[in-house]
């Protein structure tokens, strides 16, 4: 049988995080003593209360299809908790849509706004999934630069170098993955006064928007201003805030043009999410905030930890994060090492060699956009943490 794969399913990359996730996962099923700091999910359960609103559902018959872009009662939920949260106010009917998954709903935007041969400026290091959806939608990601040394936030004058007659968006995700970078009030603003004078628009991915340390509060583009509300496409869920990662709940609020046409992109594609999660999901947006903040304050002793040993590795340099739950060390200092006769060359044979001789999984910097780091995920044990920061040490000391 002669059976033909799609061009552009050939041309995109399998995901970097899921790929070293389910590598982990295999080794551990196999009885291999692996610690897995590569997946981006919190280990704690979610929370009772949410879960308990589920089963009611289930319990209740409520497993119909929903409207396509999802439960009048979830969106008002939603627009309550943006108004709560962020003081920004949007018509739940014509302004939000609910996708599957945070995941889903920048795949609709992207499917929804670009055309073949538009571009999207990406400042870097980013979640590795962004170039590929947008690639999907025939569009080019145009990537934008940025280190430790700038606390990984982009100069705006190298953002606004790189736009050109074919920019369609500008792609911002803070705190960030990888770094757990927090892109400062300025920044944010510099970024809303560009998409004024050059006529773009802002995707603004808020997954790990309430999971931030050191006192660091995020802002959005959407707060500044009624430019910055105007040209935003807010996206978030209830994934990493909750524990909430498979019940797959994701939402966009923003321009009511764009949200007509991912609702009607959905509606030839998945349909409603799923009705039982919709329904846990209004309870997250009314929970009380301790369930967020108790996480929280776990994330972020975890956070200290592990930073600290890290940095006390020789030729590991850490970046302390903002947000988020990853790490994103620079271990180029090991670059041309060798173990076993085999030299290592890149951040991929460095994450190769921990998960092979150091049973520890982490991902490799470069589909992030930043050859010489690993992404490395707290979201786990302080055991776990303790254990993996002491199998990197001892693995890389291996090297000559």
């Amino acid at each position: 049988m002669n059976i033909r794969i799609s061009q552009r399913v050939k041309d995109l990359k399998p995901s970097a995080t899921l790929a070293i996730d389910a590598k982990a996962k295999e080794m551990i099923a196999k009885g291999i003593d692996v610690v897995n700091l590569g997946a981006g999910e919190p280990d704690f359960p979610t929370p009772a209360l949410i879960t308990q609103a589920a089963v009611s559902a289930i319990h209740a018959g409520f497993t119909k299809y929903t409207h396509v872009a999802g439960l009048a009662e979830l969106k008002s939920a939603i627009t309550a908790a943006l108004l709560r949260d962020q003081k920004l106010t949007y018509d739940a009917g014509t302004e939000v849509i609910v996708s599957v998954g945070a995941k889903h709903s920048l795949y609709n935007i992207f499917l929804s706004v670009l055309d073949p041969g538009d571009e999207v400026l990406l400042p870097g290091p980013y979640w590795v999934s962004y170039p590929e959806m947008i690639g999907l939608a025939g569009a080019k990601a145009v990537a934008i630069p940025s280190s430790a040394k700038s606390g990984f936030v982009p100069d705006p004058r190298d953002v606004a170098k790189a736009v050109t007659s074919r920019t369609r968006l500008i792609c911002l995700n803070s705190p960030t993955n990888p770094t757990g970078a927090g892109y400062p009030r300025e920044f944010v603003a510099e970024m809303v006064k560009l998409a004024e004078e050059k006529d773009l628009l802002i995707v603004s991915d808020e997954i790990y928007r309430d999971i931030v340390y050191d006192g660091f509060v995020n802002v959005s583009p959407a707060e500044l201003g009624e430019a910055g509300r105007r040209r935003t496409l807010l996206v978030n869920g209830v994934s990493k805030t909750y524990a909430m990662t498979g019940w797959r709940i994701g939402y966009t609020a923003g321009n009511a043009d764009v949200i007509k046409a991912m609702t009607k992109l959905q509606g030839q594609s998945t349909s409603n999410p799923s009705s039982i999660s919709q329904k846990a999901a209004v309870e997250a947006f009314l929970a009380p905030r301790a369930i967020v903040t108790d996480m929280v304050k776990e994330f972020a002793r975890r956070m200290e930890f592990v930073v600290g040993e890290l940095n006390a590795i020789p030729g590991v340099s850490c970046f302390r994060p903002r947000g988020a739950f990853y790490v994103f060390p620079d271990v180029s200092a090991h670059f041309g090492k060798s173990f076993g006769g085999k030299k290592l060359a890149d951040s991929a044979a460095i994450a190769e060699f921990l998960l092979e001789e150091g049973k520890v999984a982490a991902v490799s910097g470069a589909p992030f956009g930043a050859e010489g780091h690993i992404r490395i995920s707290f979201a786990t044990s302080m055991e776990n943490l303790k254990k993996a920061t002491s199998r990197i040490r001892e693995a890389l000391a291996k090297l000559s």
